[in-house]
């Protein structure tokens, strides 16, 4: 009887696996790539063990600990211990987006788009395909954690032995077990692949708070999340070995929980069904900009309450910040501080960098969800009444356009509605809002650049998300990692002023909004002419 509904599943996967043999080995190559280069790096930058004591001290910090997560070994802050305290968190991130994407891609999607029934038609199981998407994603996680782990040793580092590294890849692989487990279980519940994504992303979300609330102020908090028991492995110090049993232990049970409601559910069904919408649509859902506005409504509902959490976590321990460097004597030699400006000022342009870069994702998502309506055939429906193109991608456009603006502020109040609170004398919402609001131009180059991609190269429109990744490396680790100045201007965070400790670049403003506006003059263009998918 089980074989009855995993036959094929093998030929499944080899069509899976030659599918997105480009996609996964980018993945795949990037990952290692950078977390190769960022352990030698290492080396250069803290070649002493007095440079690497002085970084723990920062590292004490609650602002850092919950950015990065809780340190360990930090009396004796080896290269291997400092490896995985800076980079373990954020790497397992990656990993689970990787994940997320490439299960939501091979299930949800595949079924919105007519494929599963197409192979369900064709010999093959009612849990053929789930089983071998879930076989391919694991088998890439497992082959990642085994490269990182063996690539590591290999580098020959003081303090990374080949058990701590092996343990380190062991850590991504189980992030990246457990959050393709949780997507399989979503992608049985909703009814469409944006609800698999944003379900999944927002499960993500929340262990990230959860850990840096729990790491910050009660460290049982912290072992609610599945990052905290990531982090909770002590890589290069301990080396506890129990976590990721728990973690793959864990993704077991949800991987049984995704083929039981496999088996049982109907095809282009979900547990969660869609809500029957009113039998007349409003004037403001006859248009085309309140039809994706109200097609995206709930993910970008939930993306803005994200985005306050995250700002106010941030902003909750920023009250430590003057009296963690007072007290810190060797940080009092370290910093240069501006005159004028309180260190958690000189803070904030750091953490602002990074909120921008976060609210980038919902903006991006905004815009491409014309994409991905082109994808599914609905484009050439709307095209065919009284719509212009030029109309419906400017109405996406101009959601993208308010999105960055939205995003970007709630992070700035939840940032500083918490840090007034737990700062004496509070701090000045303008100041917070200013250094916020600057990065706005770098976003709209993001935008321009997507509308640019949907209008000239529609199939490449995705590889938008790999340039975020590659601004948030070079302007987020740049300063770590010393990368040349010439990579982070590559990017368009890279060119923004660090408002307030720097003064306003207005030429660098302007040439960044020059630049997206070009680029998106150049889709409107674009679009207009090419042929639409359908």
């Amino acid at each position: 009887m089980a074989g009855q509904f995993t036959i094929n599943t093998g030929r499944l996967l080899r069509f899976l696996l030659r599918r997105d043999r480009l996609r996964i080995s980018v993945w795949m190559l990037s990952l290692v790539t950078v977390t190769l280069m960022i352990a030698i790096s290492f080396t250069d930058l803290y070649a002493t063990k007095a440079d690497r004591q002085a970084i723990a001290e920062t590292m004490l910090n609650p602002a850092m600990t919950a950015m990065v997560g809780k340190g360990y070994g930090l009396e004796d802050y080896t290269f291997g211990a400092m490896m995985a305290h800076q980079m373990l968190l954020f790497t397992a991130i990656t990993v689970a987006i990787m994940s997320i994407l490439l299960v939501a891609r091979h299930t949800r999607a595949d079924e919105e788009e007519g494929r599963i029934e197409m192979v369900r038609s064709l010999p093959t199981g009612r849990l053929s395909n789930l089983l071998a998407t879930l076989s391919v994603v694991f088998m890439t996680n497992f082959l990642l954690a085994l490269i990182i782990g063996f690539g590591l040793a290999s580098l020959g580092i003081e303090s990374m032995d080949l058990a701590g590294s092996l343990l380190y890849g062991a850590g991504l692989g189980a992030a990246g077990f457990f959050f393709t487990a949780i997507t399989a279980v979503f992608a049985q519940l909703s009814e469409n692949s944006r609800g698999v994504i944003g379900f999944s992303f927002f499960v993500l979300g929340t262990s990230y708070m959860l850990r840096a609330i729990g790491d910050v102020s009660s460290e049982a908090l912290s072992w609610v999340s599945p990052l905290g028991w990531i982090l909770g492995t002590q890589v290069y110090v301990n080396n506890y070995w129990w976590p990721i049993l728990l973690t793959v232990g864990v993704s077991f049970i949800l991987c049984i929980l995704a083929l039981y409601l496999n088996a049982i559910r109907d095809l282009d069904s979900g547990f969660l069904p869609a809500k029957l919408g009113k039998r007349r649509a409003s004037f403001f859902l006859q248009s085309p900009f309140g039809l994706i506005f109200r097609l995206q409504r709930t993910g970008l509902i939930a993306w803005a309450i994200g985005m306050f959490v995250i700002g106010a976590s941030y902003g909750s321990v920023l009250g430590d910040l003057d009296t963690f460097f007072e007290d810190v004597e060797m940080m009092k030699q370290m910093l240069t501080p501006v005159e004028g400006f309180s260190l958690t000022e000189q803070f904030i342009t750091m953490l602002m960098s990074v909120l921008a870069m976060m609210s980038t994702i919902p903006t991006l998502m905004a815009i491409l969800k014309l994409m991905g309506e082109e994808k599914k055939g609905r484009t050439e429906h709307l095209l065919s009444r009284a719509i212009s193109r030029t109309r419906l991608i400017g109405s996406s456009w101009v959601i993208a356009m308010l999105v960055s603006f939205g995003m970007l502020s709630l992070a700035a109040i939840g940032l500083w509605s918490l840090a007034t609170a737990s700062i004496d004398g509070g701090i000045d919402l303008g100041v917070v809002y200013r250094a916020a609001m600057v990065y706005l131009p770098a976003m709209w180059v993001m935008i321009g650049f997507t509308v640019l991609l949907i209008g000239l190269f529609p199939n490449g429109s995705s590889w938008i998300w790999g340039y975020l990744i590659y601004s948030f490396i070079v302007v987020y680790l740049g300063n770590l990692m010393q990368f040349p100045d010439w990579m982070s201007n590559l990017s368009p965070f890279g060119h923004v002023p660090q408002i307030p400790v720097e003064d306003m670049n207005i030429m660098a403003i302007f040439i960044l909004t020059v630049i997206a506006f070009a680029c998106t003059t150049i889709g409107f263009i674009g679009y207009q002419k090419r042929d639409i998918e359908g």
